[in-house]
């Protein structure tokens, strides 16, 4: 019997075999080649950290449930994939046996769907960049985030997402881009893909923001400090127009940590920007408002492809940010190299599961290959 990865409890991954259903007349079924989950979203599921708070669509808010029966286990695990159609039902007409296809599907060696949920593998297109699709229809998150020409931009957090969206920045014009991550071979990743800069926010003293502060103005080009000057305007004080601007135009949060959000807000100018695109599923502790996003007249951007319409609607849909992010990777603009790692043969999907949860420095976006 064929088998798919599932988890059965918080971080608890198990393979478990399953039963094939029959064709109905527009299905088709498909041997899967490489499938991928996502570190973010996914993984907060995974951990059960959002249990019991579901999203009420009827309401626009989260209406918190009771505790019976709303921890949402068993479910299946992984985000997109590509395999070959090995059977096909008789009403079928986009596919024949033998095409290779790809979409979001989850972790398991056979699919059964209906033919309009997945799509052709482009010829030009490899399996490991179509899987990256998903991270790379980021481009609307960087439309949020309305980054201009020459813009100063910080990412946070080098995964599949931040690593696409280092590149995204980069096409949208920035004049610099900085990458912030722990984890060294992510910022390797960054810089082969564009980022000008990349950061460890735990070196030194941890304190991210004003390490970009410093990259974007703080020290004259002669290396000394520039002087601070301020002024009281009918008792309020001000800080000088050049001293305010210290800081990125656009930081985008991309990590889902608490502390990188908060070391966004820090980083941006006054007046500045922080796009977040990722899912927190817990208490923001260490998130302190009453300072930077106070005091600097912020903006705070929250940025989800699935919440439509979207911002640019009716212009921009999800088709045509899927078929534009498709573009770009079919021709090279947007690159998938290094993303995908480890890759690793579905024998061992549960333990490299388990380890993308407790051990994040040994991937960015992992890969199960079948066959």
């Amino acid at each position: 019997m064929p088998r798919e990865l599932i988890a059965i409890a918080p971080r608890t991954p198990q393979l478990r075999e399953y039963d094939e259903s029959p064709l109905t007349p527009r299905q088709i079924r498909i041997r899967t080649e490489l499938a991928s989950p996502k570190h973010g979203t996914e993984l907060v599921g995974y951990r059960a950290e959002n249990a019991g708070r579901p999203y009420d669509a009827a309401w626009g808010a989260v209406i918190p449930a009771a505790a019976e029966g709303t921890d949402g286990f068993p479910f299946a695990l992984g985000n997109m994939a590509v395999g070959t159609v090995i059977e096909i039902g008789p009403e079928v007409s986009r596919f024949t046996v033998g095409d290779r296809v790809f979409g979001h599907l989850s972790i398991r060696e056979t699919h059964t769907v209906e033919e309009t949920n997945v799509d052709p593998l482009p010829e030009e297109l490899s399996a490991e960049a179509a899987v990256c699709l998903d991270p790379a229809v980021m481009m609307m998150a960087m439309r949020d985030a309305a980054i201009k020409l020459g813009d100063d931009v910080a990412v946070f957090g080098l995964g599949a997402l931040g690593l696409m969206g280092v590149q995204l920045a980069r096409i949208a014009g920035a004049a610099t881009v900085i990458g912030v991550d722990p984890i060294q071979a992510r910022r390797d990743v960054a810089q082969q893909l564009g980022a000008d800069i990349t950061l460890d926010p735990t070196a030194d003293d941890g304190d991210a923001g004003l390490a970009i502060r410093r990259m974007t103005g703080l020290y004259q080009r002669d290396g000394s400090e520039r002087p601070e000057r301020q002024r009281v305007i009918g008792g309020y004080w001000e800080a000088s127009s050049q001293h305010r601007q210290l800081g990125v135009d656009v930081a985008i949060e991309s990590s889902g940590s608490i502390q990188a959000l908060h070391h966004a807000i820090r980083s941006a100018r006054f007046g500045g920007t922080i796009c977040m695109i990722s899912y927190y599923g817990r208490d923001a502790a260490g998130l302190r408002l009453g300072e930077e996003f106070h005091v600097n007249q912020l903006q705070l951007v929250s940025s989800r492809v699935e919440s439509l319409p979207l911002r640019d609607a009716p212009a921009w849909d999800l088709q045509r940010l899927v078929d534009v992010a498709l573009g770009w990777l079919v021709s090279g603009r947007l690159s998938a190299a290094g993303i995908l790692t480890p890759i690793v043969p579905f024998e061992d999907a549960e333990e490299a599961y388990r380890s993308i949860d407790e051990h994040p420095e040994q991937s960015i976006k992992l890969g199960i290959r079948f066959g």
